[in-house]
């Protein structure tokens, strides 16, 4: 089963007199992860090198900037994945101390910094999530709201039309017994949506 982490964890390591300040961190994809990776450019503007991995699915990448090919990120990409962790993105920022590592050095820096980082993580199983639509009567939307609360719901959005409709993000393994209850409680009034 794949394995997320609870939030962020960081490392250091001083490698010859180079400085690798190692992080890895849940994100929910490629655009949260470039985000990440352009914030921490702004915050070390002094760095030779912000390298990262992202393991997301299909949104998975690896990204050596600029140290020889090889050396960074697919290393990176390949700790998180022995770690069988989904939706982590695991980023080394190097600031150069003036001594070349060579390339069988640099692997074995940028693996120790992303190794290194999650040893003090704390890692949980992924639950997939679904995201069920419906509407109900006015009157309901009390009681519904409570429901999805008491459920664990979450992303809730509401619209106000001829009827409530409510959008919600739930555990898949939470989604068969709930809409079972919601059917029950709502007497049939409620309508489900694609």
């Amino acid at each position: 089963m794949a394995l997320t982490l609870t939030g962020p964890v960081h490392s250091e390591l001083l490698i010859r007199k180079s400085r690798f300040i190692g992080c890895v961190e849940p994100v929910a994809g490629r655009a949260e992860a470039q985000a990440r990776v352009a914030g921490l450019r702004r915050q070390h503007p002094g760095a030779a090198h912000v390298c990262w991995a992202l393991l997301a699915g299909g949104d998975s990448a690896a990204v050596d900037d600029g140290e020889p090919g090889g050396t960074a990120g697919r290393p990176m990409l390949e700790v998180l994945r022995h770690q069988d962790l989904e939706g982590v993105l695991a980023t080394v920022v190097r600031y150069f101390g003036g001594v070349k590592l060579g390339a069988g050095g640099l692997l074995r820096a940028y693996t120790d910094a992303v190794a290194q980082a999650l040893l003090g993580a704390t890692k949980l199983p992924l639950q997939r999530r679904l995201t069920l639509r419906c509407a109900a009567p006015y009157a309901m939307e009390g009681w519904l709201r409570r429901e999805l609360e008491a459920a664990g719901a979450s992303d809730l959005q509401v619209s106000h039309g001829m009827a409530v409709e409510l959008s919600f993000s739930l555990p898949e393994t939470a989604a068969a017994p709930l809409t079972a209850r919601l059917n029950e409680g709502g007497q049939g009034r409620l309508v489900w949506g694609a």
